[in-house]
């Protein structure tokens, strides 16, 4: 039960995208190697190294279905096949170019305005891939719930084990634990603006779902599988 899986968005390995989160993050989640961070301006590289660390953990990627225990009887080799399956007849998403922005204290690269077909491949992943899912514990949920939810947030993480999906959803890549310090919040947003710029030119395109895996809730994830969204137009 400690062995946990996610669907996710990985940027293709080796692209300028994947590169940046390997390098500001501080691990390549496609072969589990720890890249030397770089030294930003007026950001001490321990404390840099420290407000990573829970990004660093997950692996860089944006959530399309959030990590979960196999239900009894499923395997890995099953939820690969029906990852190569679904994508086989998903269409690639496109989306408005990203941008680094502030989620209650998070820094992350989200979409700069709507992306509909993202969203739509992020909820027929939640769907998809649910039958796959061992139900939360007791203690799963409790620990859920010890940030407050909404009505609605809780009765998703009841129904689908995490309660940011469907209208909860928004497709982020996260590049910081959250900094409650305005000071520290500001300049480090300000020097990964300009790090992150680079990648924000050009529309998002997700032409692939990724499995990511940990061998228990200590161990890092890392990509075991990427499959490439082959179908038309959804």
């Amino acid at each position: 039960m400690s062995r946990r899986h996610a669907i996710y968005f990985a940027p293709p390995a080796r692209s300028a995208l994947a590169e940046l989160g390997a390098e500001i993050l501080g691990r390549d989640p496609e072969t589990g190697e720890a890249r030397p961070q770089p030294r930003l301006d007026g950001i001490d590289p321990d404390r840099f190294h420290a407000i990573t660390e829970d990004p660093r953990h997950y692996g860089f990627h944006a959530t399309l279905k959030a990590p979960f225990a196999l239900a009894e009887g499923v395997t890995g080799e099953t939820l690969h096949g029906a990852a190569e399956t679904f994508a086989a007849s998903r269409a690639p998403a496109i989306g408005p170019a990203l941008a680094l922005a502030s989620i209650g204290g998070f820094l992350a690269l989200v979409p700069s305005a709507a992306a509909p077909e993202v969203h739509a491949l992020a909820d027929a992943c939640v769907e998809a891939f649910d039958r796959f899912r061992a139900p939360l514990t007791a203690a799963e949920l409790e620990r859920r719930r010890r940030s407050p939810l909404t009505p609605a947030q809780d009765r998703h993480l009841d129904r689908w084990g995490y309660p940011y999906v469907f209208d909860e959803f928004r497709f982020h890549m996260t590049l910081t634990a959250r900094l409650t310090d305005k000071a520290e919040h500001d300049h480090v947003r300000a020097v990964l603006a300009e790090r992150t710029a680079p990648v924000c030119l050009d529309p998002l395109r997700i032409d692939a779902i990724a499995v990511y895996e940990q061998a228990d809730r200590k161990a890092p994830f890392l990509v075991t599988g990427r499959y490439k969204l082959q179908g038309g137009a959804t």
